[in-house]
């Protein structure tokens, strides 16, 4: 069953939640936006939440207060980023709130992944194709959210984001949920041997093989051009689980960027001219 749920807000925004779990849990929101719902024109039309993308600015930040809007949060209380597809992450705290809403020159600077145990705070991230990775801890009530293009993954953001929890907040693995958000799958993401020299390499030291796990799919199959079908959502489930994290705690979308263009902004499928989704956790107060 798809873990992201599509549900069209009154103010128009449509947005897809993790609704297994914000069923399970009072407060908790997680979720991602699609391209739907919003005020940008032309490429960015309509829910762009990107500042860095050539959009109006006063458009974008529009946008995102109408995001806030639909989960009936404040915009003041959410966190945005300056992502460079590394794999530090911030804890983030109540100094934080407002980070990076109205410019990027007052975003918190240079992360990937972002975590938090307090309440009414909402961590964001931005995304056109790379995979969002989502965090709670029902035990602490702590929660996580990562941005890993094939850059992040390969230096396991997701094994960072876990270690984070444990040593701040005192997360065990084993208690994490999971959720891999929509992004490119492997049925559009080809990428040649500078980039799968990284994914082997990173396989070989988590000591992962290749073959389908779980009725899964492979990481990667070879394609008869010399390049290769990557499924950065099997890589990172793999890391999650090499991190302590339950299989079964794991939970993935079927949706991808590339293929659902009426859904989402898609960097490689729309040729690098195109908005940003956000993804988005917190528990209200």
């Amino acid at each position: 069953m798809e873990p992201f749920v599509l549900q069209k807000l009154e103010n128009g925004c449509e947005l897809f939640f993790v609704k297994g779990w914000m069923d399970r849990y009072a407060g908790l929101t997680a979720g991602f936006t699609s391209r739907h719902g919003g005020v940008s024109r032309r490429q960015f039309g309509s829910l762009n939440c990107g500042l860095h993308v050539a959009d109006a600015p006063e458009d974008v930040i529009h946008n995102r207060r109408r995001v806030a809007e639909a989960l009936n949060i404040r915009l003041e209380d959410c966190t945005y980023a300056e992502q460079v597809h590394g794999n530090e992450v911030q804890a983030v705290t109540r100094e934080h709130a407002g980070a990076g809403i109205e410019s990027r020159e007052q975003a918190i600077q240079a992360k990937d992944a972002f975590i938090t145990n307090e309440t009414g705070l909402f961590l964001h991230a931005l995304f056109a194709d790379c995979v969002p990775l989502l965090f709670f801890d029902p035990v602490r009530r702590a929660v996580g959210l990562a941005h890993a293009g094939w850059k992040g993954t390969v230096l396991q953001i997701a094994r960072m984001t876990v270690e984070a929890m444990r040593e701040r907040y005192g997360t065990q693995p084993e208690d994490l949920l999971a959720a891999i958000g929509p992004s490119i799958h492997s049925c559009c993401y080809e990428v040649d041997d500078t980039v799968m020299d990284r994914i082997r390499a990173a396989m070989n030291e988590l000591g992962v093989g290749n073959e389908p796990a779980d009725g899964g799919e492979a990481i990667y199959r070879e394609r008869e051009n010399r390049k290769y079908s990557l499924s950065l959502q099997q890589m990172n489930r793999q890391i999650m689980i090499k991190a302590g994290i339950l299989p079964s705690h794991i939970e993935m979308s079927s949706l991808c960027t590339s293929c659902r263009t009426d859904l989402f902004f898609s960097h490689r499928k729309e040729a690098g001219i195109t908005g940003r989704m956000a993804a988005w956790i917190g528990f209200n107060e």
